[in-house]
């Protein structure tokens, strides 16, 4: 069942047999805790040899790890053997309604789906009813693109947002009376998921038409002082490079069998996402912090040289304790003032805290202006940047000598489609839907392959 004017399209998903148990089966985003080994190494204590998703992803924090190509060899035969085994149970198509609850949020709602990968382009100045919401760096392609060429089956982490303010779409489907179809704990500190099946058409075609709904150009006109342009229906959440992958995988399928009409029934076409409503009170918007490895310097002079040679006024302050660092930030940030926190490590005392204030600053979103100081910094030193979710970790990593790291603030979440649609993509990594522990666990699959 396709409804094609919105990209959607009912999938047949695959869940373990019911002998699987559900926590050792579901683990975390694979691009979670990158920085930290010591996660998937206990992820994996956890599972053993016994049937988990663990098997059918590639942990990003192993990618530059010897042997990648034998690696991705065994996660394509596993795959197969969970197809072959039976361990992998074939749903009739509907979607699943997901409810997930967390350390930090009692309940978000989400939609499992199929979206068309033809209504998508991560192309900055694209224009289709499936936006990006932040850059897509094509070097981060590679590696993903392997995994998933040659697979037989998506094993989705994917969230995608859909600005849905009256809550017509998700939500009315909680009042269907639903067959479960799981209900588990998640391990390390995941909370919990539950998820019923759709299969009613009656249900599946009024979640369509409030989908379509919400695309019409009396929508965005209203909503966003749009006038005219393309139809935009979802944004990207979390899984932006996932998607990118399943994207360029289907385009050299498609191009391989001689065109889209040749290759419309192939089911690469579509990948398996979460919708969630942003207006969902359990959906946070958290700010992804950066840590720089291998600095020698002073970094704060590097930023202070760099906003003043945009015509901003950069202002340096310094702090001797974390505690007065924290309390100048929240004084910042209440008076709206533009400012990038900073913590290095030193080899000969206590680590350094700081603030840069920009003044007069060129861009209006802070994280703009810390990815432009990041991009420009890349270009003259070698540096490794890794992106990390949580204060805590980013602080206790940026404190060691030859580090440092960089805090962002959260986006508000409500201006999210509004700035996009008028200003294209925010920079990478400008928000997260959440705390690491709250990306979505790996649960549902879905062939790939006719």
């Amino acid at each position: 069942m396709r409804f094609p004017d919105i990209g959607l399209s009912v999938p047949r998903v695959l869940l373990p047999r019911g002998d699987v148990p559900l926590e050792e089966w579901a683990v975390i985003a694979c691009d979670q805790h990158t920085s930290n080994p010591g996660y998937w190494e206990e992820a994996a204590r956890l599972v053993g040899s016994r049937p988990s998703t663990l098997h059918l992803v590639f942990p990003e924090a192993f990618l530059e790890a010897p042997g990648r190509a034998g690696r991705i060899r065994g996660i394509h035969e596993r795959m197969e053997s969970y197809l072959r085994d039976g361990i992998l149970q074939p749903l009739e198509p509907g979607f699943v309604l997901v409810d997930r609850s967390t350390p930090h949020a009692a309940s978000r709602k989400g939609l499992m789906a199929a979206l068309d990968l033809e209504r998508y382009s991560f192309a900055p100045d694209a224009s289709t009813l499936i936006r990006t919401t932040e850059g897509t760096d094509p070097g981060r392609l590679p590696p993903r693109v392997e995994v998933r060429r040659g697979a037989v089956l998506e094993v989705p982490h994917i969230l995608v947002l859909i600005d849905d303010p009256e809550a017509t779409v998700i939500e009315p489907l909680f009042d269907e009376t639903l067959p479960l179809l799981y209900d588990t704990e998640l391990m390390l500190g995941g909370g919990r998921v539950r998820g019923w099946h759709v299969t009613a058409e009656e249900a599946i075609r009024r979640a369509a038409d409030a989908l379509t709904r919400l695309a019409s150009p009396e929508t965005l006109a209203r909503r966003y002082g749009l006038e005219d342009g393309a139809p935009a229906l979802y944004a990207m959440g979390d899984g932006n490079h996932s998607f990118a992958t399943a994207r360029q995988v289907w385009d050299g399928i498609r191009d391989r069998a001689g065109g889209l009409d040749a290759a419309a029934g192939h089911p690469s076409r579509h990948a398996l996402v979460e919708l969630v409503n942003l207006h969902d009170p359990g959906l946070r918007f958290e700010p992804i912090h950066r840590v720089l490895f291998g600095v020698d310097g002073e970094l704060a002079i590097e930023m202070e040289v760099f906003f003043r040679e945009q015509g901003s006024q950069p202002q340096i302050d310094s702090f001797d304790a974390p505690a007065a660092w924290r309390r100048a930030r929240e004084d910042l940030g209440a008076r709206g003032l533009h400012h990038l926190p900073f913590v290095t490590g030193r080899e000969d005392g206590a680590p350094r805290w700081g603030i840069v204030v920009v003044h007069e600053p060129r861009h209006d979103l802070e994280a703009v202006s810390l990815d432009a100081f990041l991009s420009d910094l890349g270009s003259r030193r070698d540096l490794r940047l890794d992106y990390i979710h949580g204060e805590e970790e980013v602080t206790e990593l940026g404190s060691r000598p030859g580090n440092a790291g960089l805090l962002s603030r959260a986006l508000d979440k409500h201006a999210l489609f509004r700035t996009v649609l008028r200003d294209g993509p925010l920079p990478r990594k400008s928000f997260s839907l959440g705390e690491a522990e709250e990306k979505r666990y790996y649960m549902e699959c879905r062939r790939l392959v006719p």
